[in-house]
């Protein structure tokens, strides 16, 4: 059997907050399935945001007009079999980084025929309020479960709950063991 591939994308300036810790204990259970993880920090990367020109939607294209961070993400999305994607709240959604990742995604076809179709997901999110709908983090669940479902992904799961200081989330055990196990559930057969 060969061991699957995970990609996480964290969209997060703290490389060890919140978000970043629920990511990482996704990909523990995956890793407790075999599989190979890799991260990225969107946050260290230089990504444009998209400039509407359309190029990667003309016949014959050679992909994303921008030459950036993301042409080094795009075969790292297509080869793997899964992806997590990680992000706070920041003002009632997910943050720019996380933002402008999505919206790049528009040119993924351009380099693979249906790169999104059965692709599995998962998603980590934390924000600083007491509930996730005052807090805005269901504007950003929302978007997710919207765009992998026009992309006809497998949206496995999200993992989401309240901290505000690095590290808090920790102290959710309940949550961090949902997390794990969204991370074995993604990796399964």
């Amino acid at each position: 059997m060969k061991a699957k591939k995970v990609l996480v994308l964290l969209g997060s300036p703290r490389k060890k907050g919140n978000s970043a810790i629920l990511a990482e204990q996704i990909s523990n259970g995956a890793k407790s399935g075999h599989a190979k993880v890799e991260t990225i920090y969107l946050h260290g990367k230089n990504i444009a945001p998209c400039k509407a020109c359309m190029s990667c939607q003309k016949k014959n294209t050679k992909g994303c007009s921008i030459q950036d961070d993301m042409q080094e993400i795009y075969p790292k999305l297509i080869a793997s079999d899964a992806w997590v994607i990680a992000s706070p709240v920041y003002w009632f959604t997910m943050t720019a980084q996380t933002k402008i990742f999505m919206d790049r995604c528009f040119a993924l076809p351009a380099y693979h025929k249906d790169p999104f179709r059965g692709k599995r997901i998962a998603i980590a999110m934390s924000y600083g309020d007491t509930d996730p709908v005052t807090s805005g983090c269901i504007n950003a669940l929302r978007t997710f479960q919207d765009a992998f479902k026009y992309t006809e992904s497998s949206l496995v799961g999200m993992v989401y709950g309240s901290a505000m200081d690095a590290g808090e989330i920790l102290s959710n055990k309940k949550l961090m063991q949902d997390a794990f196990d969204l991370g074995k559930k993604l990796v399964a057969e």
